[in-house]
């Protein structure tokens, strides 16, 4: 673990030094700039994938996100939509696009919808952090926030340690969001692992008025997909708690890593 955490580190300074503000071109301004990193590791089946995928591209042409998107100063975003699994394994599926009214919301859906799902093994959120963040260089846009939407069904279990990396990410003034996904039995739960929730509450996101929603049924994917979106484009405050109130010790963000060591000595 000491090497695992050493490489971490480099990580983290090579991302904050890349992420750091300096001289930019003539770019267009926009209320956001939103990375959605969507998990498609072989723990979600093809069905929740789909499912998944249905939820972003109806979310984008429900009135209400086209509302939160004209809310703001400027009245548009800017999007990317990002697949990911393993340490190596992210793909941006929609490069940035400039979503301002209906017609563009479906274009971008209409996209989404066109575009084939990937499917790869692995569950690393350091890396699809590390990817996402990489995607606001020279992007094109000046936002007056910027923010990662990062899905997924499990823990941090390959690359990097996520927690330095989120921090890393974070200190670059990017917001975190999280959306974990369990619609079936987890075996890191069931194993004693904390509910993925609480795990992404403690080791994944980071920013100011970072919030996690969790989803744990397929048919609370469309709407808790749109409900998200409004929040981080309207910029509302998200009174969302979805673990216990109560005060708790901060969760285990290698529990991941400590269990797949388990899982591979296991004859």
């Amino acid at each position: 673990m000491r090497a695992g955490l050493g490489f971490a580190a480099m990580l983290v300074s090579a991302l904050a030094l890349a992420l750091w503000p300096g001289a930019t071109a003539a770019q267009t301004v926009v209320d956001l700039e939103l990375v959605l990193a969507v998990d498609v590791s072989g723990s979600m089946d093809l069905e929740e994938q789909a499912v998944q995928r249905r939820g972003y591209v109806e979310a984008f042409t429900h009135p209400d996100v086209v509302a939160a998107i004209r809310s703001g100063p400027y009245g548009r975003i800017a999007v990317a939509y990002v697949e990911w699994a393993g340490p190596r394994s992210q793909a941006t599926i929609l490069p940035w696009a400039l979503v301002e009214d209906a017609a563009s919301a479906t274009d971008f859906a209409t996209g989404l919808a066109e575009a084939p799902i990937g499917r790869f093994r692995g569950t690393s959120i350091s890396g699809a952090l590390t990817f996402a963040a990489s995607l606001f260089q020279a992007n094109g846009y000046d936002g007056l926030r910027r923010a990662i939407d990062v899905s997924g069904d499990g823990a941090n279990n390959a690359g990097a340690p996520v927690a330095p990396v989120r921090d890393a990410v974070v200190a670059a003034g990017i917001v975190i969001n999280g959306l974990p996904v369990t619609l079936g039995p987890s075996l890191e739960t069931a194993v004693g692992a904390p509910d993925l929730a609480a795990y992404y509450r403690d080791c994944v996101i980071g920013g100011p008025g970072a919030f996690v929603i969790p989803v744990t049924a397929p048919e609370q994917l469309f709407e808790t997909i749109r409900r998200k979106l409004v929040l981080e484009i309207a910029d509302l405050p998200a009174r969302i708690v979805p673990v216990a109130e109560t005060a708790t010790p901060p969760g285990d963000c290698l529990v991941g890593e400590r269990l797949r060591r388990t899982w591979e000595r296991e004859p």
